[in-house]
Parts: C-alpha cells; sequence; structure tokens
C-alpha cells in the first residue's frame, strides 16, 4: 500500500476512473440477490465473489449506496463482548479490520488504539473482571484496570474522587479501535463491481414473491427479478422487508442518535465511555468529537434527531472531560437500529428455504462487516450454516437458547 500511494504521488499523470459503475438494467434473474446496500451487504457480495465465485449478484438499495446504518454509526470497532460465541465473533471481525485495507487496496483508516470503559460502582467493578477473564479465556486483549491505570490512559478524565460518580477504575480494551464508515462501503462496493457484482441504487423491493417454500422472484420498483438465493440485510427496515416475504422477525426498532463537534487538536487518544452516564467520545482523524449514546427509550423509525438526547449527550461529555463545556456541535444524526430480545443478531437461516438473514444487529452492525460478510457468503454459497453463525440461528428464540449480550454495549440501553 505505501510503495502504491508513493508511485501514484509522484506520477504524471493521475488516471481517474469511477469506483463504482453507473446502475445497469436490471436482469430477468440472478443468481443471488442482496436487499440491502449497506456495509453487510456490499461485504457479502464482495465475499461471494472472490472467495466463492459467484458473481451473478444483485445489490438492491431503496436508497443510495451505504446510506443507512453505515452512514449514521459511530465506528466503533471491538470485540469485549460476554458470550463466548458472542466475544469469538467478534474477535474475528477485529483481525479482519486490520487486515481490510490489504485486501481491499483502499485505505479503510483503521486506528487500533483501544478502548477504555468506565467503572463508577463496585457492581461494575465485578462484571468487568468477569468480562475481563471470559475475553482473556477467549483470546481479546482485555483488563481490569485500577484508577491510577485509567488516569495513566486518559488523563484528561475528571475522576470525580468522592463524589456521586467517582471513577473506581475501568475495563481496558486493547483490541479496540475506528475505520472510516464510508471508506469500509466503498472498498467492498469497489471490489465487487470490478467482479461483476451489480449494485442497483434506488431499487426499491415491493414485493417477494414465495411458493412452494422458496423465494421464487422479488418484484422491484424497476421490474420483477427471479432469483436463485436472497439474502435480507438492511437495517432497521429489516423487519418490515422480512414480512414482504411472511417471516416475521423477532425484533424492534429504536433510534439511536449521535453527534459531533467542531475539529480541535488531537488530544483523546482512546475510545472512552461510561455505562453509568451512557455516553461515550471518540476523537475522529479530522479532530472532531463524535459523542454516542444508548438507544431511544421508545420504538420509531424515525432517523430525526432531538433535543433531549443532544442535551444527555452533551451533559455526559461535560461531566467526563469539563473542558469540553463550550465546544461548538457540528451536527447531530439518528439510526434505526433493530434489536432482538437478548442483544444478539439474527444470522444464517430463514424458514424459506432459499432465504437468509442479516439482522437484528442493534448498536453493533458496523464492527461485524466483514466477518458477516464473510460467513453469510459462506453459507449462501454452500447452502449450509457454519458453525461460527449457528448460535445466532433465528431458531434459538423457540429453543430459549439465547445469547444475552445486554450492557455489552460501550454505553448500556
Amino acid at each position: 500500500m505505501p510503495l502504491k500511494l508513493l508511485k501514484y504521488g509522484l506520477a504524471r499523470d493521475y488516471p481517474v476512473t469511477g469506483d463504482i459503475p453507473a446502475t445497469p438494467d436490471l436482469r430477468k434473474s440472478y443468481d443471488v440477490v442482496i436487499i440491502g446496500g449497506g456495509g453487510h451487504g456490499l461485504a457479502c457480495a464482495f465475499y461471494l465473489s472472490k472467495y466463492h465465485g459467484i458473481t451473478n449478484v444483485a445489490i438492491l438499495e431503496k436508497g443510495y449506496l451505504a446510506g443507512g446504518n453505515t452512514a449514521r454509526n459511530t465506528t466503533t470497532i471491538r470485540s469485549n463482548y460476554i458470550t463466548p460465541e458472542g466475544i469469538a465473533f467478534y474477535k474475528e471481525g477485529v483481525e479482519l479490520y486490520g487486515e481490510m485495507s490489504q485486501e481491499l487496496d483502499f485505505n479503510v483508516m483503521f486506528s487500533q488504539r483501544g478502548q477504555l470503559t468506565l467503572a463508577h460502582s463496585e457492581t461494575t467493578m465485578r462484571s468487568f473482571h468477569l468480562r475481563a477473564e471470559m475475553g482473556k479465556h477467549m483470546g481479546t486483549r482485555l483488563e481490569v484496570v485500577d484508577q491510577k491505570q485509567v488516569q495513566e490512559l486518559c488523563p484528561h478524565l475528571n475522576m470525580d474522587y468522592g463524589g456521586a460518580l467517582e471513577i473506581l477504575g475501568g475495563l481496558w480494551h486493547e483490541d479496540g479501535g475506528t475505520a472510516r464508515h464510508d471508506a469500509v462501503a466503498w472498498g467492498y462496493a469497489a471490489q465487487a463491481s470490478r467482479r461483476g457484482v451489480e449494485i442497483h441504487q434506488r431499487t426499491e423491493v415491493e414485493s417477494i414473491n414465495v411458493n412452494g417454500g422458496r423465494v421464487q422472484s422479488v418484484t422491484t420498483n424497476r421490474g420483477e427479478i427471479a432469483c436463485g438465493q436472497v439474502m435480507i440485510a438492511c437495517g432497521g427496515a429489516n423487519y418490515e422487508v422480512a414480512m414482504k416475504a411472511g417471516v416475521r422477525l423477532p425484533i424492534r426498532c429504536y433510534p439511536l442518535q449521535a453527534m459531533v463537534t467542531q475539529p480541535i487538536k488531537p488530544w483523546l487518544h482512546t475510545l472512552v465511555s461510561s455505562v453509568s452516564l451512557h455516553t461515550y467520545l471518540v476523537q475522529s482523524s479530522r479532530g472532531e468529537l463524535v459523542i454516542g449514546g444508548g438507544s431511544d427509550p421508545y420504538q420509531s423509525y424515525s432517523t430525526r434527531s432531538t433535543l433531549d438526547m443532544k442535551e444527555h449527550l452533551a451533559q455526559g461529555a461535560v461531566h467526563m472531560f469539563p473542558f469540553l463545556q463550550n465546544m461548538r456541535l457540528l451536527r447531530q444524526w439518528a439510526g434505526t437500529t433493530d434489536m432482538t430480545p437478548d442483544y444478539s443478531p439474527i444470522m444464517g437461516a430463514s424458514p424459506l428455504d432459499n432465504l437468509w438473514l442479516d439482522c437484528g444487529w442493534g448498536t453493533w452492525g458496523f464492527k461485524a462487516t466483514p466477518v458477516a460478510g464473510k460467513y453469510m457468503a459462506q453459507t449462501i454459497a454452500n447452502g449450509k450454516v457454519p458453525d461460527i453463525l449457528r448460535p445466532f440461528g433465528m431458531d434459538r428464540f423457540t429453543s430459549f437458547e439465547l445469547l444475552n449480550e445486554m450492557g455489552a454495549t460501550a454505553a448500556s440501553h
């Protein structure tokens, strides 16, 4: 990568080529139809085309490329989860991010600088010890740190000694990091397109036509197409789209909001989150402070930001770093999170023979982009769910083999 950049920088001519071809006409049929042109759909198409030789693939996106939750997240990547199954899955996701720029020949600006989650009570410290032991057992870099170590990792923090929110310690996840969400999407899209995958923007799925326990075709606003296999991966729209095929998903949707400040000189070199304040911060490569928290407490498909959440996030950020009180906000936004009862995603088979699910991601879909794409592609190509995805099947809600990841997020819901 550095050598190619140097050669490009010293060249006299700069060849300009479009990374993503213009939306083509729909064919009458495709081997695989992926509903949703976000990170997961694009990643699955890339892995299908590169590693399984399946290139007759159509990605159907109602809006524009990666314009849903992929464009509305805070770019955090981590593997400090609770269950063994969750840790193993997200651990491989972190590893794939480390290789992604080389894999895609596209700089995704992966920055592995660690995540510090703060504890303001002895109860939280005890839960951190349990998580750290499980994480270390599964091979992640995770440890409990005391007050002194917290100060060393983030000297600007308000420790609030003697106060109601005194920082007693924290959970230090050295593997945590960030990546550019738009770069990830465009990298996968460009590589998939070069291998023959078609990306159809402004193409809305109007109905999914089922016969004999299989999806026969998909009707869009641009025409009907026959399909061999179908995957649903459309974020907050997953429930509505699955219902078009008669599949009812055990998910509910909640808004998730975030905001950024004006850019300033880099000073925050880790990701910092507080479970008690329901607030987390990370500084972007442009110097902006990205501030986020938990999902809104009500069900909605709205992506409008609200004043009360802005005030809540600002209050949490200023408590942790009081000198931020006069910072100006640049923008605020919201996405739609599709939550399952056990706060773990749904991946794999559906009640229909050729319909596959990549749903229920809640607040952790971006970090799973490469690993979900890799194994969903393997599932579609082989017609069989791999072992790493089996615990995340929708049938766990009837067998009661749940994967409880509630509280594993950086700012608890």
